[in-house]
């Protein structure tokens, strides 16, 4: 067989030497490939995003994790820590509003804390689910209060914005034996959580009622080793209906005591205050917060 001057060609930034049919890439040339996303929660827990997985509307049905706009949880019971036992209680609200963030639209979950009966958090929690019915966390807005007065939101984190990611707050076919998942990552505000299926098909009775099959995930954060564990637990059709801890110096233990459809006056006032909020936000968090678009009220 006759030889062949090589025919040189440029592809990206590499440089190939073409012999007949065969392409050879010069050494040191070659565009290096992309590095494989980090595993942050352990071996295969890479953040696996793609904003055109997600529903043009946020309808978020997964079973283990409806919301339904107009539905309120209360949680209540306590956190002790190293300054004693406090009553702890949790507001659960189902926002009407909706907000595009990274590029998806999420529903808006309103979040109202109380410690010893006084409010020491109010945040907005933004979330999707993709077409197979996995819920993902796309950030949060956590306004903080002290002895009643406002102190700012400095864990506020939004996906896209300041290196943070969206991640998992819900599998759609959580199941037993499989890897942790990321739910959030957000290094600025050394927030990573880390979820794994701890148990599923448990009995468990809350002052809301008695539940089949519940699901329990157990949740850590690896930058806050000592922390310890929270695990949380799902009943199908109702969502979270209770939380206790495993180690660590602050302890929580709550139980699902409430569970209500808001009247129209009452869905009225929450969406306002919640918009509010999300105003309120561009004020105070202007490097973060500011730079995502504003909460609107779903026309669904």
């Amino acid at each position: 067989m006759a030889f062949r001057a090589p025919r040189i060609t440029a592809y990206g930034s590499a440089l190939l030497l073409v012999f007949g049919s065969l392409t050879v890439v010069s050494a040191g040339t070659a565009a290096a490939a992309p590095p494989p996303p980090p595993e942050l929660c352990g071996p295969g827990s890479a953040i696996n995003f793609d904003r055109t997985d997600f529903q043009a509307w946020p309808q978020v049905d997964n079973k283990w994790f409806p919301l339904t706009p107009g539905m309120q949880f209360t949680t209540t019971g306590t956190v002790t820590s190293e300054d004693g036992v406090h009553e702890h209680s949790v507001v659960h609200t189902v926002t009407g509003l909706t907000k595009v963030i990274d590029g998806v639209t999420t529903r808006v979950m309103w979040d109202r804390d109380y410690d010893d009966g006084e409010l020491v958090e109010s945040e907005l929690a933004f979330f999707a689910q993709t077409r197979k019915g996995t819920v993902w966390l796309f950030g949060e807005y956590p306004e903080e209060f002290e002895n009643g007065e406002f102190v700012g939101a400095p864990s506020t984190f939004v996906s896209g914005i300041a290196k943070a990611q969206a991640g998992i707050a819900m599998q759609a076919l959580p199941r037993t034996g499989t890897p942790e998942y990321v739910q959030a990552y957000a290094p600025k505000v050394d927030f990573l959580d880390c979820g794994k299926v701890f148990q599923k098909h448990r009995y468990l009775c809350v002052p809301t009622g008695c539940y089949n099959n519940v699901l329990v995930i157990d949740e850590h954060n690896p930058l806050e080793p000592d922390a310890g564990h929270q695990q949380k637990y799902y009943a199908a059709g109702t969502g979270l209906v209770k939380v206790t801890a495993v180690g660590g110096p602050d302890q929580e233990f709550m139980d699902l005591v409430s569970v209500k459809k808001l009247g129209a006056a009452q869905f009225a006032a929450v969406n306002a205050e919640a918009l509010e909020q999300d105003e309120r936000g561009y004020t105070v968090s202007r490097s973060v917060y500011a730079k995502t678009p504003r909460a609107q009220l779903d026309p669904h």
